[in-house]
């Protein structure tokens, strides 16, 4: 059974590409973007399997 890590990512309206490409060359795989804490922004919820 694969177990999986997690990382909230906060995402910069214009650096969103590459915020993400950086995160997914690294392993993480993007779940889901939401609206950050009391609608400031953006977050990115991230997993990867754990080594």
């Amino acid at each position: 059974m694969t177990t999986w890590e997690y990382a909230t990512v906060p995402l910069i309206v214009h650096a969103t590409k590459q915020i993400l490409d950086q995160w997914g060359s690294d392993g993480w795989e993007l779940v889901q973007v939401v609206p950050g804490p009391e609608g400031n922004g953006i977050v990115a919820y991230l997993k990867r399997p754990k080594p």
